[in-house]
């Protein structure tokens, strides 16, 4: 069998040739006939439903136990696309990464202007989104407001609504914020973690993307982006191993140098590590405007880059073999730039 080309997050696996890599999980020749196996005995099936049996078959799960159907239907359609195998035809479906219709409801039309300084918003909280009117009104906002509008994200993923409390009302939705699987690769992230490319493949889905933050363009309260930006670090290290079954090590975004100073999340303790456009599953991936211009990336100071023997990480959280046992910073996190959020803090 040919190996396959590196494309929509498949890697070629050098030491296999009748294998094949794809978003870290490498294929035998024996599982690849598994799978065209299941493919060809469930013709009636839709593609999300092979996919799912194909993770059964081979034991393709999250730490979580949870199946890793979406990137395991990504998987069937490239090799269907180097031929090796036949896929059903598409359902009708929304895309990855495609644009979803915004609802338009009153709830999320724009609301009395609410300015001061963040102690007079307190409590603050984020609510994660899990129901379906908490989903629609996410959709809403981030589609309304936010420069990027409104994905389907790839792979896994967590978002929040963002409340505050004005002095003299009852609390209201401030914001949104996104977290989402990692880019495949980012040269700037990449060189700061120190990592090998085996370290990078066992370790990256440690590292998390904060691929939207939205404040609604009323709400003008100083110093409210870098605290929100704290508080969503916090509740994605507790809450992302609650779904996914792994620890959150390093979180990641790209800054628009076109449209943002980035100064809320250097007030947040980020720290930019140089600019960037990052690689995710489906290629090259242009600057977070949706246009060419050059992205940046930062680090927050509460870091781990790791300690890591050569082809192995040794002690908690190490991610790349390069530094020394021991390098720990204050909060575990790698924070890389600036989301759609007014430069008030």
């Amino acid at each position: 069998m040919p190996r396959l080309a590196t494309v929509r997050g498949a890697e070629e696996d050098p030491g296999t040739r009748d294998g094949a890599r794809f978003c870290g999980r490498e294929f035998g020749a024996a599982e690849l006939a598994a799978i065209r196996a299941v493919v060809e005995r469930g013709a009636g099936l839709s593609r999300m439903a092979l996919a799912r049996t194909v993770c059964e078959r081979v034991e393709w799960t999250r730490p979580s136990g949870a199946l890793k159907a979406r990137e395991c239907r990504e998987f069937l359609e490239t090799l269907a696309a180097a031929g090796q195998l036949r896929l059903p035809a598409k359902r009708r479906r929304k895309p990855v990464g495609a644009r979803t219709r915004v609802p338009l409801t009153a709830q999320g039309e724009p609301g009395p202007p609410l300015e001061g300084d963040v102690g007079q918003f307190e409590p603050i909280g984020l609510e994660p989104v899990r129901t379906l009117p908490q989903r629609e009104l996410f959709r809403e906002l981030v589609g309304r407001y936010h420069y990027r509008g409104h994905a389907v994200p790839y792979g896994a993923q967590l978002r929040y609504l963002v409340w505050a409390t004005p002095p003299t009302r009852a609390a209201v939705v401030v914001g949104a914020v996104q977290f989402s699987s990692p880019a495949w690769r980012m040269a700037a992230r990449d060189r700061w973690i120190g990592w090998d490319e085996a370290s990078r493949r066992r370790n990256l889905q440690r590292v998390v993307n904060n691929s939207r933050f939205l404040l609604l363009p009323w709400v003008r309260v100083r110093n409210l982006a870098s605290r929100v930006l704290a508080r969503a670090a916090r509740g994605v290290a507790r809450d992302w191993p609650v779904r996914y079954g792994v620890e959150v090590l390093l979180l990641e975004t790209l800054v628009d140098r076109g449209r943002f100073r980035g100064s809320c999340y250097r007030a947040a303790n980020w720290i930019e590590v140089g600019g960037d456009h990052g690689t995710g599953p489906d290629g090259p991936s242009p600057s977070p405007g949706g246009r060419g211009g050059e992205g940046g990336a930062a680090v927050s100071s509460g870091a781990r880059r790791g300690s890591a023997a050569a082809g192995g990480v040794r002690g908690a959280g190490g991610l790349g073999p390069r530094d020394a046992p021991g390098a720990v910073y204050r909060r575990r996190r790698l924070l890389c730039g600036d989301e759609g959020v007014p430069d008030v803090a």
